[in-house]
This record gives structure tokens, C-alpha cells and sequence, in this order.
């Protein structure tokens, strides 16, 4: 069965937000009847969200290859695990829980390991001038900081994607990454320090 869904993710399209819309079933109802084996539900799952899932793990890896093979992973235990969705958060938190876990496991499979401090957290926050809420920036500044985060290091951008974009806190973010509160702090400021002289070197006249 595993085989027949792997070969159905390859073929199945890609959909606009306007053919989500058309769909009136919850997420919670679909994974009810996904959890049954019912293939029609699932496939309904992944077209509403395999774009959210892909643009998690391209943020994450900024590797395209790596995120499409990721987002197709995460998929695949989507479909193992589906059964115990209970409904107790929202699909998509759910979801996002179980993208994030298998972009962890994939850095910890390549050797990405989180810098480890000794300080307890008290490094000084300093957003990044005009970055504080990266989802809400205006399109050309995105594009920069985009290009700016790519060039980051696997554990600042894995910090700075789970904090300042995804939102998560960084006690949220220390069990994730099995790291303490005061590394993950540390691993945001040096993130932050580190855009703020990429987006100087962008801005800079040639």
C-alpha cells in the first residue's frame, strides 16, 4: 500500500489556493477517513498542503533538491503516522511539528551539529533592522534577506528560520533541536548579527 501512495505522490498536481476552496472537508475529517485507508482523503491532504510543506523545508535547507526529496519524506510518514492525529491541535500545527522533525533528523543524519554555548541565554537581542517580521516585509526586501539567509550557517539559519520566521520560542526551539534555551539564543543573536553585515554587503554600491 505504502508503494502504490509513493507512486500517487509523484503523479499527483499541484493545486491553486482557489481548488483548496473548492473542498469543503476539514482537515480533521479527512484525516479520519485518510486513517482508514481511504486514498481520495489523502491525496486531498497533500494537495492542500504540500506547498506549505515544501517552502518549510526549502526554508530550512535552502536546497531545492533537498526540499523536494524532504517535503516527499514527510509525506511518507504523514501516510505511516496519519492514525494518530487525534484532533487535539490543528492539522496544520500537527503537520508542521512532524516537517520540522524530519528537517531536524535529516541535519542530524549530514552531521549538522548546533553550536553549544555556556552562557545562559543572556545575549543581548538585536533584531535586524526592517527583519522583525520577515512574513510581512515588502517583497524586494524579502527577496534579499532570502538570498542573505541562504548564506547562513545550517544552525543559525535552523534557528533563525524556527524563530523569527516560524515564530516558534526559544524553549520550543531547545527541544526541537535538543539543545538549551541559552544555545538557541545564542545561535539567533549570532544568526542576526551575522544577516545584518549579508544585507550591509547587498546594499553596498559595487
Amino acid at each position: 500500500m505504502l508503494d502504490d501512495f509513493i507512486a500517487c505522490l509523484k503523479q499527483t498536481k499541484h493545486v491553486t489556493a482557489a481548488d483548496v476552496e473548492t473542498h469543503q472537508e476539514s482537515d480533521f475529517a479527512l484525516a479520519q477517513r485518510a486513517a482508514r485507508g481511504e486514498m481520495d482523503a489523502f491525496e486531498q491532504l497533500y494537495q492542500r498542503h504540500n506547498r506549505r510543506v515544501y517552502s518549510l523545508c526549502l526554508r530550512m535547507t535552502s536546497n531545492v533538491s533537498e526540499a523536494e526529496d524532504l517535503a516527499q519524506e514527510v509525506f511518507i510518514q504523514l501516510f505511516r503516522k496519519i492514525g494518530s492525529f487525534r484532533g487535539e491541535s490543528a492539522f496544520t500545527t500537527w503537520l508542521h511539528r512532524l516537517t520540522v522533525n524530519q528537517v531536524l533528523m535529516h541535519f542530524r543524519k549530514r552531521g549538522v551539529r548546533m553550536e553549544t554555548t555556556t552562557d545562559d541565554g543572556e545575549t543581548p537581542v538585536q533584531i535586524v533592522k526592517g527583519t522583525e517580521n520577515p512574513n510581512a516585509m515588502p517583497v524586494v526586501d524579502r527577496i534579499a534577506l532570502d538570498k542573505a539567509i541562504v548564506q547562513l550557517p545550517p544552525g543559525y539559519r535552523t534557528v533563525f528560520t524556527l524563530h523569527d520566521i516560524e515564530g516558534h520560542e526559544h524553549e520550543e526551539i531547545a527541544r526541537m533541536l535538543g539543545c538549551s534555551v541559552g544555545t538557541s539564543k545564542s545561535q539567533l543573536h549570532k544568526a542576526r548579527m551575522k544577516l545584518r553585515g549579508l544585507l550591509r554587503q547587498q546594499k553596498a554600491p559595487e
